[in-house]
């Protein structure tokens, strides 16, 4: 997998073709590559050196998809508008604020220019770049309509960051109710139940058995809380290795989380939700049902539905329509089926799944 190449800002002195001293500054992966395009645009270098970077410089910004879905939408601006591919992304890099989104797209600028295609500059950062993204590109190239796409790939990231969001906002409350009932109950048995416990000594009676349990709680609290701190993080750490890590942890987990009565329905509908307007956007990109059920699989954000995909993908392979694969699987809600068979029929995929999800 490759990875981004770093862009360093140069400062540079020469004499242009007039032979008068100039001076400025140019961005390059390196200093040769900056002196080439120096040359190129005319001026005879005569010294050039690294630009030293603010001793208190802020951290860079991170690339987000909200900025990916906005260069895709402003390049399919500039293209539809007759512009060329090179310089549309050079306006687009320099119009853009976040400096770290100016320096990727004055790379994949000096990648084209240099010869590549759109498609394989971007496969080149698949780190913001995914297949689903550079397979749309390379077909729009491949049919001419490339402004075409990038509007749809715009428009896909939109919707699928707005659906992230909404997910997030629904997850919030019940999270919230957890930790603060987590937060409230040792507060209570760290602070409260110790001033009860004395008070319930002067009584001079048996207390109930609850009553004990929770008091016992509250010391072995008071003593060990170190301990159960120290559980806490180490669950965290756990959960967060086993999942970068093992397959099967994350095959477990996925199936939990479809399995949790809240939690379980809207990651249902999310994964329905981006099946249908992945599929509906490479349908209208024209790539073949085959080939599209591979992007469609990695984009369903959960692997019992990415399973289910493949599967379907090797049933369609063998010359089965998708409607049957879909009823085979035993997943996909009735309307969905529906809307895919309308889609096989009339020859409109693209439409009907878009008016699915």
């Amino acid at each position: 997998m490759a990875e981004q190449t770093e862009v360093l800002d140069f400062l540079w002195e020469g004499v242009d073709k007039a032979r008068s001293k100039v001076k400025g500054e140019i961005s390059a992966r390196n200093e040769l590559v900056a002196k080439i395009e120096l040359r190129r645009q005319g001026y005879r270098v005569t010294k050039i050196r690294k630009k030293p970077k603010p001793l208190f410089s802020s951290r860079p910004k991170p690339i987000t998809t909200g900025d990916i879905a906005v260069f895709a939408r402003q390049l399919a601006t500039m293209l539809a508008s007759g512009i060329a591919l090179v310089q549309s992304i050079d306006i687009v890099g320099k119009g853009h604020e976040n400096p770290s989104m100016q320096a990727l797209l004055l790379g994949i600028k000096t990648d084209v220019e240099a010869g590549e295609s759109l498609n394989v500059a971007l496969k080149r950062r698949p780190v913001y770049f995914d297949e689903l993204f550079c397979n749309l590109v390379e077909a729009g190239e491949q049919a001419g309509v490339l402004e075409t796409l990038l509007d749809k790939i715009a428009t896909y990231k939109e919707k699928t960051e707005s659906m992230k969001k909404k997910i997030k906002k629904a997850l919030t409350y019940p999270i919230a109710v957890i930790v603060v009932a987590f937060l409230v109950t040792a507060i209570l048995l760290l602070f409260v139940v110790p001033v009860f416990e004395d008070l319930f000594k002067s009584f001079g009676a048996d207390l109930p058995a609850f009553t004990r349990m929770v008091v016992e709680m509250s010391k072995w609290l008071q003593e060990w809380w170190w301990i159960l701190l120290g559980v806490i993080g180490g669950s965290f750490y756990v959960f967060n290795f086993f999942k970068k890590r093992s397959r099967k942890f994350n095959h477990f987990l996925d199936r939990m989380l479809l399995q949790i009565p809240v939690v379980g329905l809207i990651v249902n509908k999310s994964a329905i939700a981006r099946f249908a307007r992945t599929l509906s956007t490479m349908s209208a990109a024209g790539v073949p049902l085959v080939e599209a059920l591979v992007s469609v699989a990695g984009a369903c954000g959960n692997i019992i539905y990415a399973e289910v995909v493949l599967r379907m993908r090797e049933d369609v392979a063998s010359g089965q329509r998708l409607q049957f694969a879909m009823q085979q699987s035993g997943i996909w809600p009735h309307m969905v089926q529906q809307m895919v068979a309308i889609g096989e029929e009339a020859g409109s995929m693209d439409a009907m799944l878009a008016k699915s999800c």
